[in-house]
C-alpha cells in the first residue's frame, strides 16, 4: 500500500472464509490436472497404491494433500513480518522453479563448461547493445517530446508521425527493414549498428510519450514563472522542468529499459553474438537446447532483477522531497 495503515485489522490469510476459499480453488485446480504420473504421485504411493492405477481417487488424494500444504503454508507465513514473508515466498518460488528445471534432466557439466563464454561474450554484447540503444533512444525521445509539446505544426507533425509509425510496427519488422532495406538506398550497416538503430528508433518512440507525459505533469505556472525571470528555453527545461519531471519519468523509463534488455534478443536474427544467439548456437550441435535456453533465461532474469533494484533506488532518491 502507499502509506502504512495505522488501523489494526485481522490478517486476511487467517480468516476462515479466506482459507476455505483458497483450499477449494487449489483443490479444484489440482484435481483438473492429473499429477499421478509425477514425482509427487510416487511420494503418495503408500496412500494411493500404484499411481497409474489409482484413478480419480489418486487424483483427489494428491490434490487434497497439495491444498492442505498450500493453505497451511499461507496461514503460517501470515504470522511473520512483512520482510520475512517476502523472503520466504521468494525462496519457495525459487525452489519450485529449480525443481521444475531439474525435471528436464539437465546436463550440469555442459552448462558449467559454456557458462563463462555465455557471460563474457553474450551478456557483454547484450548489455552493450541495450545501453547504447538506450542512450540514443533517450536523445531521440527528448527531442521528439519537446517537438510534440511545441506550437510549431511542422515539428509536431514530424514527431507525431515518428511515434505513430515506430510504435505501430513490430520491432522485428523494423530490424529487417533497416538491415535489408537501407542497402537499397546505398546505406550499408553491419548487424550491430542496424540492431542498435532499430532499437533506438523503436524504444525512442515509446519513451517520447513518457517524456511528454512527465513534462506535462509539471504545473504550467512553473514554466511561466521561470520565463518571467528571464530564463531561456534550455535553462528552463534543464533547471526547472526536467528535475521535477524525473520522479514521474523514471518508473516507466526503467520498465522500458528492462523491456529493451529482453527485446535486444531480436537482433540475434542478424547474427549478432548476443545472449540468445549464443544460447541457441551452443546448444544446437549437441542437442543441449534446454540447458542453454534455461541458462540464458536465468541470466536475463538476473540482469532484469539488478535493473529493478537500480530503478527502485533511483525512485527513492528522486522521491525524497515527497516523503512526509
Amino acid at each position: 500500500m502507499l502509506y502504512q495503515d495505522t488501523v489494526e485489522s485481522e490478517i486476511l490469510v487467517h480468516k476462515p472464509w479466506f482459507v476455505a476459499s483458497v483450499f477449494g480453488v487449489v483443490l479444484a485446480v489440482f484435481i483438473a490436472f492429473n499429477l499421478t504420473g509425477t514425482s509427487f504421485g510416487e511420494l503418495m504411493r503408500p496412500v494411493i497404491g500404484d499411481p497409474v492405477q489409482s484413478g480419480i481417487y489418486g487424483r483427489f488424494a494428491i490434490a487434497f494433500v497439495i491444498a492442505v500444504m498450500f493453505c497451511a503454508n499461507v496461514v503460517l507465513i501470515g504470522f511473520a513480518s512483512l520482510k520475512v514473508q517476502i523472503a520466504i515466498v521468494w525462496l519457495e518460488l525459487l525452489l519450485l522453479f529449480l525443481a521444475f528445471f531439474n525435471s528436464f534432466n539437465l546436463s550440469l557439466p555442459f552448462i558449467a563448461e559454456n557458462l563463462p563464454y555465455l557471460i563474457t561474450q553474450g551478456v557483454v554484447t547484450t548489455i552493450y547493445v541495450s545501453a547504447v540503444s538506450l542512450f540514443f533512444a533517450s536523445l531521440i525521445a527528448i527531442i521528439a517530446a519537446v517537438a510534440k509539446l511545441s506550437s510549431n505544426g511542422f515539428a509536431y507533425a514530424i514527431a507525431s508521425f515518428y511515434t505513430s509509425f515506430f510504435r505501430g510496427l513490430p520491432l522485428l519488422m523494423q530490424i529487417y527493414l533497416i538491415y535489408l532495406g537501407l542497402p537499397q538506398l546505398g546505406i550499408i550497416l553491419d548487424a550491430v549498428p542496424s540492431g542498435i538503430l532499430a532499437l533506438s528508433l523503436c524504444v525512442g518512440a515509446y519513451m517520447t510519450e513518457i517524456f511528454r507525459a512527465g513534462i506535462q505533469s509539471i504545473d504550467r505556472g512553473q514554466w511561466e514563472a521561470s520565463r518571467s525571470m528571464g530564463f531561456g528555453f534550455g535553462l528552463t527545461m534543464r533547471r526547472i522542468i526536467l528535475p521535477q519531471a524525473l520522479p514521474v519519468i523514471i518508473p516507466p523509463m526503467g520498465n522500458t529499459f528492462i523491456a529493451m534488455l529482453k527485446d535486444s534478443s531480436l537482433v540475434s536474427v542478424l547474427g549478432v553474438w548476443e545472449l540468445t544467439f549464443l544460447a541457441r548456437t551452443i546448444g544446437q550441435p549437441t542437442f543441449h537446447h534446454m540447458e542453454m535456453l534455461i541458462t540464458a533465461s536465468i541470466v536475463y532474469w538476473i540482469m532484469s532483477a539488478c535493473l529493478e533494484v537500480l530503478q527502485s533506488r533511483l525512485e527513492r532518491h528522486y522521491a525524497r522531497s515527497k516523503v512526509r
